[in-house]
């Protein structure tokens, strides 16, 4: 049952506001394929750009940290 969407199918706001916090651990995994040449460029940190795996590191923040603003009907974390 989706909490969010009405009898009609239509979107609906849903009060969160008595909810008892909770802990929850969220992983993420992905691949990413690049040549021989761009791993060593980021396992060397000499890509052109600069520093791609702190970039990343930061990114990753960022998003978690925005969350409720990036994926729809999502309501704002505590993050620690």
């Amino acid at each position: 049952m989706l909490t969010h969407i009405d009898e009609n199918n239509m979107p609906r706001m849903v009060d969160v506001g008595a909810k008892d916090d909770s802990e929850r651990v969220a992983t993420a995994s992905g691949i990413i394929r690049m040549s021989a040449e761009a791993f060593a460029a980021v396992k060397q940190n000499t890509a052109k750009k600069g520093p791609v795996l702190q970039t990343a590191v930061v990114a990753a923040i960022m998003g978690a940290k925005k969350t409720s603003e990036l994926i729809p009907m999502t309501h704002p974390l505590t993050i620690t």
